[in-house]
């Protein structure tokens, strides 16, 4: 398939050769980066995640920054890719310096889940394909064992994450090592697409899931027998840890306090405005009872996960076509865009890139907790529209595809989720901008989906840091009990979501009020380029896409003080 723009290729400057060097050292040391990007040779592989393999990638960051010494951009792109690459691998340098990086274990994004998850991106076929990902099962147990000897490693230097993750983590583990868990259905499920895998194949891909259970199996030992009886009772990370995952998170330094007044404030001003979309629902309803309103409305629900799959695509498809050549340049390998059931039940609504020749594409998952079987049109329109389009498939897939332009790192590396998600949030209102949440029950979902991503910006500071709690919403300093209740007046979403989120905010530090800071940072950007007598907004999407996610701060240097590029 190609991938090749219309426009001409800029010609590779120095400053490229480094950059496209340090992403070949990355898919050496990372082959489920290269399994993600569609680079084949590596598919049966996982990283070392011992201490020895995790400083190999701190050794490939500082080889990369040296090899910046001394280089000039030759154009306002190689300006991007030098500032980004310095941003992004110091802060890498950082966590590695901190002990941190060894330690890392959480309910959603640490080796425990991405060893896993990686499967669910090898397809399946072909022979071929089940011999890789027979393979890779063979393979879960040494990264496994690297994985532990890298907690322990910590475990011995005082950083363990809260009990609270280790429990959660125990959990999983043991599903996944589960006589019916994901190995186990894996290997019985097998087939390609002629039919059932030779026997030869079978056995090894029963033998590899075999391994993997136990592999698994006895991570969750390890964590129950040596880590959950040294794990903090306390959630809260304090200010100097916290601060770092932050700068990480969002590319930039914020003023952690005036950011969580500001989200106290942005909370209320959503509030209000869903009460008044309420009274548009019907006349005097509050929040609550509009709600009621639209989810006992047949019109907006959908039973089962097959209606669900099939809405998300028609939505998607949808959105694609209308906004493609209007308001977005939108190349037509970029127009595919899957939607699909995740295989796994642990909550969480994601996407995931196309690989890099775009054989695999963008691919949006909702992953349904256990019992979950009806959902509400109302309340997920706009989460079509975050992950899709013009949300992360246009941001992602955009860096991508324009080959001609960006070198590989700024292509397929670097993700900054304060850009990311900042821009899936900006996408989101762009919509009801653009009139596509004119009813009010879309609009409604959007207004929630925002008090959501707010309400985290106040708990996650506000927990983490210990603040003052607003007086609207309790008395004395935050602490994860309060927070819950706050979460659960502020979030309309099911019990078993909560208590997914109320884990992942918990465990992650700065990762949720990425977000809605990194909107809020995306609109001062677009409000500081509109007082120009020249903005146009379709210029302005173009252009920051072009970018792709570098660091918020990286952003406004390149948008603000470059000239434009198209």
């Amino acid at each position: 398939m190609t991938t090749e723009s219309a426009a001409p290729a800029r010609p590779r400057t120095a400053i490229d050769a480094v950059a496209d060097a340090h992403t070949d050292t990355l898919v050496a040391l990372d082959p489920s980066l290269a399994t993600t990007l569609g680079i084949p040779g590596h598919d049966t592989e996982f990283q070392d995640f011992s201490p020895a393999g995790l400083g190999r990638f701190a050794a490939a960051e500082r080889k990369t920054l040296q090899a910046l010494e001394g280089l000039e951009p030759v154009d306002d792109v190689d300006a991007v890719t030098l500032d980004a690459l310095r941003e992004r691998l110091g802060l890498q340098l950082e966590i590695h310096d901190s002990g941190w990086n060894l330690a890392e274990l959480n309910n959603i994004d640490s080796p425990a889940q991405n060893i896993r998850s990686i499967f669910d991106l090898m397809p399946t076929d072909t022979e071929e394909h089940w011999v890789n990902i027979a393979g890779r099962t063979h393979s879960v147990p040494a990264a496994i064992s690297g994985y532990i000897e890298s907690l322990r490693t910590a475990k011995d230097n005082g950083k363990v994450s809260a009990r609270r993750q280790v429990s959660i983590v125990i959990e999983q583990t043991t599903k996944y090592a589960a006589e019916d868990g994901f190995f186990a259905k894996l290997a019985a499920d097998a087939k390609t697409a002629d039919g059932p895998l030779p026997a030869e194949l079978q056995e090894k891909l029963d033998a590899g899931a075999a391994s993997a259970r136990a592999a698994y199996a006895g991570l969750a030992a390890f964590l129950q027998e040596e880590l959950l009886p040294v794990a903090p009772e306390k959630d809260a990370v304090g200010r100097e840890r916290y601060a770092l995952a932050s700068r990480v998170f969002l590319g930039a330094a914020v003023d952690l306090e005036e950011t969580y007044a500001w989200g106290v404030e942005e909370l209320e001003r959503i509030i209000a405005a869903q009460e008044q979309v309420a009274g548009q629902i019907k006349p005097g309803a509050s929040i609550a009872e509009a709600k009621e309103i639209l989810n006992s409305d047949p019109a907006r629900r959908i039973k089962g996960t097959d209606a669900l799959t099939a809405w998300m695509q028609e939505l998607s498809d949808r959105a694609i076509s209308d906004l493609a050549g209007v308001h977005f340049e939108i190349p037509d390998v970029m127009k595919t865009l899957e939607c699909r059931i995740a295989p796994t039940d642990e909550g969480g609504i994601y996407y995931t890139g196309p690989t890099d020749d775009f054989s695999r594409p963008g691919r949006m998952w909702w992953s349904v907790p256990p019992g979950e079987d009806t959902f509400t049109t109302w309340a997920e329109t706009t989460t079509v529209f975050h992950e899709g389009v013009p949300g992360h498939h246009l941001q992602v897939a955009t860096a991508v595809y324009r080959r001609e332009l960006l070198n590989s790192w700024r292509r397929n590396v670097c993700w900054t989720s304060g850009h990311g998600e900042g821009w899936a949030l900006y996408a989101e209102k762009l919509m009801e901008e653009l009139g596509y949440l004119k009813d009010p029950g879309d609009h409604m979902g959007m207004l929630d989906m925002q008090r959501m991503r707010a309400a985290r910006v106040v708990f996650d500071i506000g927990v983490h840091l210990e603040l003052d709690v607003p007086a609207r919403w309790g008395t004395g300093t935050w602490t994860p009990e309060k927070g819950f209740d706050f979460l659960k007046a502020n979030l309309d979403i099911s019990e078993g979501n909560l208590q997914f989120e109320f884990a992942r905010y918990l465990g992650w530090p700065g990762q949720a009020p990425s977000y809605k800071v990194g909107q809020r940072l995306w609109e001062q950007i677009r409000a500081a380029l509109e007082a120009r007598p020249d903005f146009d907004l379709k210029a302005f999407h173009t252009k920051a896409l072009n970018i792709g996610s570098v660091g918020l701060d990286t952003l406004k240097r390149a948008m603000i003080d470059q000239p434009a590029r198209r």
